[in-house]
């Protein structure tokens, strides 16, 4: 079975080192209308990210995936058919208008962009993944909060249809394109890419008697997810695409991630595109930004939440078994280096410093004295992670190179070339003077013709079938650049991109909508009108329900996080301006909801 290994990228440089770490496909944000705000880039950089991508058979995928207002929508329309022209290979959305659009419109096109239904269309449904593949999208972003049982089931429903499900990287607690906590507290909504991220904030949870019950807590914070332990299931599950969150993650994490995934994905399946990587450091997630990890709800509930920080915590590295004034004594296996990031957890957060030096002294190996550069409070017992591994960072800077492989063959004055994919071509040599020292022009053009070094191939194979011509070095090497940039130009015209079916309007599965379904547009409800339902509200970001309503839902559940499942007390969020924000239980479900404090539970 082949699978996806779809990568993150802030720019092109970061889908570029992607690519060059193995991945399948990079998703990029468009110069505009992308869920990540500070992660757009423009027509000329995405050109070139397609342009290098595409050499190894690698897709590209662009984020237009926000709500979008009347006049933004024409503008999103015209962006799209650019990126369309471009190259790019399947536009990732969220808002009905696009589709409307482009349903109406598909007779006066020469073709259809591919679509892919962002996880922000909250696809935690198999209603709603049937919807979207009855409508004729290509693929269906899903929700992080689904098992393993649930995307199997979905998938049962629609073996035909491409489900992308994320891998790795951080979690929104709430479902996505299902919290409007800040549009609320500040105008910055996350279904317009402007979340200021408020569940990363400090929040105490109080009874309706004003009891606190935990103070001072990051009571909506989650862990990072990691799902490499249920590759194999997820394979078996029905997932086609293996998705890295990270559009704002440096290239060094990036490059790690992706190293990782690569190397575990490649145990259960086949990979979608074109050559090998050859990586000068060993890849390990721990060493990258993370608030410790979690499988989510692949398996069942799970401690999922850090409630201390939100902060990165890295890997653990050992226990103190000692403190004096100026250094402590740490027990560890694990080599540290001068100016590493070292961190521990107080009572209610995460607190760093650097390493000014270590001393290796003492008896035994594993004993190691560390002296922090700043005066810290540190107490025997204390777990001690790493959150920056300084030596490994350099690691990660060191260039990675991805080549594809071809088998060169001479015979009988023609040189032929087929790369992995079965691309070939062929160059009759000219028939110059013999070669005096046979065995020696033979040797000498297998030396030369190997050395494929920057190029975008490694030779697994090659062999001289008839006696070679006399050929100088210079002409060898010559004839080597020229037959790989031809081969590179072939490859690029052989690629085949996705083919978008015709889009049509079908029955909804709701009859009549509210905030939650996002219309923020009126081609949006003209959409959803077509499919047979009728917008009772706008979306949150316009107006303001009248009525008691959700600034989230999630599967997280304090209740659960502060071991109060069989409580019935009301409980709230206070935050630290002290408005209260009721939480409403739904246990059948195993859910949690926030609502907006003009109302009282």
């Amino acid at each position: 079975m082949k699978t996806e290994l779809l990568s993150p990228a802030k720019d092109k440089y970061t889908a570029f080192g992607a690519i060059d770490c193995g991945a399948d496909a990079v998703y990029i944000g468009a110069p505009a209308f992308g869920a990540r705000q500070n992660a757009s880039n423009s027509l000329e950089d995405i050109r070139d990210v397609v342009n290098y991508a595409h050499k190894f058979w690698v897709k590209v995928f662009v984020t237009v995936n926000t709500i979008l207002t009347d006049e933004e929508l024409k503008k999103a329309v015209e962006l799209i058919k650019k990126l369309d022209e471009i190259g790019v290979d399947a536009i990732i959305v969220q808002d009905m208008g696009i589709l409307n659009y482009f349903i109406q419109n598909s007779n006066t096109l020469e073709s259809l962009p591919v679509f892919h239904m962002s996880t922000q269309c909250n696809n935690r449904d198999a209603k709603k993944v049937k919807f979207f593949n009855d409508i004729g999208v290509s693929r269906v972003v899903l929700a992080r909060e689904l098992s393993l049982e649930q995307i199997k089931n979905i998938h049962k429903e629609n073996p035909n249809l491409e489900l992308e499900c994320f891998i790795h990287g951080a979690l929104c607690v709430s479902y996505s394109g299902q919290c409007y906590l800040s549009q609320y507290i500040g105008g910055r909504s996350a279904n317009r890419g402007e979340c200021a991220q408020p569940c990363r904030k400090k929040y105490s949870v109080i009874d309706d008697k004003n009891n606190v019950i935990a103070k001072d807590i990051h009571a909506l914070c989650l862990k990072d997810f990691n799902a490499s332990k249920h590759i194999k299931e997820m394979v078996g599950a029905g997932v086609f695409s293996f998705k890295i969150e990270g559009r704002l993650k440096d290239i060094g994490y990036v490059k790690n991630i992706t190293s990782y995934y690569r190397q575990e994905l490649d145990k259960y399946s086949e990979k979608i595109s074109s050559g090998k990587s050859i990586y000068p450091f060993t890849p390990n997630p721990e060493k990258s930004f993370n608030r410790g990890f979690t499988d989510y709800f692949l398996t069942g509930r799970t401690d999922c939440y850090n409630l201390k920080s939100p902060k990165s915590r890295g890997e653990y590295i050992g226990e103190i078994i000692d403190t004096k004034k100026d250094y402590f004594t740490l027990k560890t296996n694990i080599q540290i280096n001068s100016q590493d990031g070292l961190c521990f957890y107080t009572e209610s957060d995460l607190e760093g410093f650097l390493v000014n030096k270590t001393d290796l002294s003492l008896k035994e190996k594993s004993l190691i004295k560390v002296y922090p550069n700043k005066n810290i409070k540190l107490t025997k017992g204390t777990n001690i992670y790493r959150n920056n591994d300084v030596e490994f960072e350099k690691e990660l800077l060191k260039p990675v190179k991805r080549q594809i492989g071809i088998n060169v063959k001479y015979q009988d004055g023609i040189l032929s070339i087929i790369d992995e994919n079965g691309i070939s071509i062929e160059k009759e040599l000219p028939q110059q003077e013999e070669a005096k020292n046979k065995e020696k022009m033979n040797e000498t053009f297998i030396k030369q013709f190997s050395k494929t070094g920057e190029s975008d191939f490694y030779i697994s194979d090659i062999k001289i079938a008839s006696d070679l011509p006399f050929m100088p070095v210079s002409q060898i090497n010559e004839l080597r650049r020229n037959l790989f940039k031809e081969l590179i130009n072939k490859r690029l015209k052989a690629y085949k991109k996705d083919i978008q079916k015709p889009l049509k309007y079908t029955k909804y599965y709701k009859d009549t909508l509210d905030y939650r379904e996002n219309i923020y547009n009126r081609e949006a409800e003209y959409f959803y009108k077509q499919c047979g339902s009728e917008a009772k509200e706008w979306s949150f970001e316009k107006q303001i329900p009248d009525k008691p309503a959700e600034l989230m839902r999630t599967k997280h559940c304090i209740k659960y996080a502060l071991n109060m499942c069989k409580s019935h007390k009301k409980l709230f969020l206070k935050d630290e301006k002290g408005i209260k924000y009721p939480l409403i239980f739904d246990c059948k479900s195993c859910e949690m909801s926030m609502l907006h404090n003009l109302f009282r539970a």
